[in-house]
């Protein structure tokens, strides 16, 4: 069939049709997605008009077999039949006999155009042209070819050999045949394909570069340093990597480039790339790639990084610090327990004060099953289950306070409690005694000021359960002392956290970039872009989030996390920042999450 032939895509092709499969742009994520693609059968042509390139795509897939016998997941005769299913070769013409060819030359879209201009010339009138952008506009590279019916995207995720997500991304000129074709190829690849409209980012990245861009924002500004803001997202979300050591392995120029196609549609100044990005990008210096970026790196893509004039001290304290010796938890609920058998399995005396005996009482008993299911689970001894118990002694007032060195409030988030709080700790405490809050969204400096001594009092977040969860933000206002705040630092490494320093601003670190990200997730549902189940799954599969955005939303609570979002919006005064419609009816109407039965989804009632 000659190449201004109509094509036939009336009967979708089967996926095991799409044998023959035309890779153009042998970079990193071309040569991954070769790699899946010959593993699955096909005969791949790979097209890169740099010999060397080309070369070092054989070598890499020669290095990735060899390493899968020694492994023993194939044969060697299975390798050998990989290898000689992929050529390589320096012309589009090579792409004549392609039943599909997948595009993934760098993000400019006059070379992209150009390569599909070129493939229009030489592939079969049914051939499916895919594009692997990210960022760019797939409707108009589509509306630019002579048969737009045929392009789609095709976005895969690096490395793309263990990344399961694939989003197939259909214009409003695609053919659903094509998508069709396409998505069970995906499925027979051993991916999880999801199918999403043409907008910058898609689903997976445009939440993902928007959150990324914060933080890049957030170090601008020095509110925190780099290596604080990733030990934050890593251990209080469960990320594998911090967001700026990741743009360093996405490429900073990557980034800046998604970002200003983000905001070029949706005018969201959360999407504005943040000034660094682009002071970065015209220096050269992109990431991982070259060396330098957020963080240096000991050569050009390597992925060691190695110290320079931003690297952290090994002894950087400022001042030197107070005896801890014994702690006050103030509250009953489950984030005070959490508090007081941290300090208590640490060597730490407590005194863990409730409204009324029977509650300090209670939460001592949620201790010891806490306790004895780690004993069970071989991860306590009884002995020392019994000495931490001992070390933990109920009260009935704050007055119980009066010895310790450390008093930490973990009372309901509402300021005029905890100012009352703060009232009677100024008065009961020792002289010299530290006076912290737990509080995830409120002014530290409002507390401080409820007492005579605004110096001694800092924030220390901690994160739900306090036990498991290896974080503590450190909170410091603008009255806090040096040597209170180095204290903290050292009580943090001694119950086994890492603390990591901020400003007194809403939000701190984590929140401060969780809460827009899952505000903008929301707003992909409500403008009908994807499903509640594609976003959960692209973020998990494509971003390696341990849960998806609405997971977590109905986990932390909607009505937690509507407060939170009000309180970020208020500070920064940022449109983008505005709880989304959405989340304020589900709100309204007491669909709060798995604590009341129903949130985003339904659960079963216990």
């Amino acid at each position: 069939m000659g190449p201004q032939s109509t094509p036939d895509l009336s009967t979708p092709p089967s996926p095991l049709s799409l044998s023959t499969i035309a890779v153009v742009g042998l970079g990193t994520m071309g040569t991954g997605i070769a790699e899946v693609l010959t593993r699955a059968g096909r005969e791949v042509i790979g097209i890169d008009t740099d010999q060397t390139a080309a070369r070092q795509a054989v070598a890499t897939l020669e290095a990735a077999t060899a390493r899968a016998v020694d492994r023993e997941r194939i044969t060697e005769r299975e390798r050998q039949d990989i290898l000689a299913r992929f050529r390589t070769f320096t012309d589009l013409q090579a792409a004549a006999d392609a039943d599909l060819v997948i595009e993934v030359v760098p993000e400019d879209y006059e070379l992209k155009r150009q390569v599909f201009a070129g493939l229009d010339a030489v592939v079969r009138a049914d051939t499916i042209l895919a594009t692997g952008t990210n960022a760019l506009s797939v409707t108009r590279l589509a509306a630019d070819s002579q048969r737009p019916e045929r392009v789609l995207g095709v976005h895969f995720f690096n490395p793309a050999p263990a990344m399961k997500l694939v989003e197939v991304v259909s214009s409003v000129l695609t053919a659903p045949t094509a998508v069709a074709a396409v998505t069970e190829l995906a499925r027979d690849l051993g991916k999880d394909p999801i199918a999403v409209g043409d907008r910058p980012g898609f689903v997976a990245d445009g939440l993902l570069f928007g959150y990324l861009n914060q933080a890049a924002a957030m170090y601008e500004a020095r509110y925190a340093t780099r290596e604080d803001i990733d030990a934050a997202m890593r251990l209080g979300c469960g990320l594998p990597m911090g967001p700026l050591a990741l743009l360093d392995l996405i490429g900073v120029d990557t980034a800046r480039t998604v970002l200003e196609a983000m905001y070029t549609e949706s005018q969201d100044r959360l999407h504005a790339p943040a000034p660094i990005l682009g002071q970065l990008a015209e220096a050269g210096l992109t990431g991982r790639k070259a060396g330098r970026g957020f963080y240096t790196y000991d050569a050009p893509g390597s992925g060691t990084t190695v110290p320079d004039a931003e690297s952290p001290a090994a002894a950087d304290e400022l001042a030197a610090g107070r005896t801890v010796s014994s702690v006050g938890v103030a509250g009953s609920g489950t984030m005070a327990s959490g508090i007081a058998e941290v300090f208590a399995k640490a060597g730490f005396k407590v005194v863990l004060a409730a409204r009324s005996l029977e509650k300090a009482e209670k939460a001592k008993a949620r201790i010891a099953k806490s306790l004895g299911r780690s004993v069970d689970k071989g991860r306590l001894t009884a002995e020392a289950r019994d000495t931490t118990l001992a070390s933990i002694t109920p009260a009935g007032a704050l007055e119980a306070f009066a010895d310790v060195d450390l008093a930490v409030e973990a009372v309901a988030e509402d300021l005029a409690v905890k100012q009352e709080l703060f009232r009677t700790l100024d008065k009961v405490c020792k002289p010299g005694a530290i006076l912290a809050t737990t509080t995830s969204s409120l002014p530290v400096v409002a507390c401080a000021r409820a007492t005579s001594r605004p110096e001694d009092v800092i924030g220390m977040h901690f994160f739900n359960p306090a036990p498991a969860m290896k974080l503590v933000e450190v909170v410091r206002t603008v009255l806090t002392a040096d040597d209170v705040h180095a204290t903290v630092r050292a009580v943090c490494a001694k119950v086994r956290k890492h603390p990591v320093d901020c400003g007194d601003r809403a939000g701190f670190i984590v929140n401060a970039l969780l809460f827009p990200y899952l505000n903008n997730a929301i707003k992909m549902v409500e403008e009908h872009y994807a499903s509640l189940d594609d976003i959960d799954a692209a973020m998990k599969l494509g971003g390696g989030y341990p849960m998806g955005p609405f997971e977590l939303l109905d986990v932390v609570g909607l009505d937690v996390s509507l407060a939170i979002e009000k309180v970020l919006h208020a500070e920064f005064r940022d449109p983008g920042l505005a709880p989304a419609p959405l989340l304020e009816h589900l709100v309204a109407a007491g669909c709060l999450g798995r604590k009341t039965g129903r949130g985003f989804r339904e659960y079963a009632r216990r």
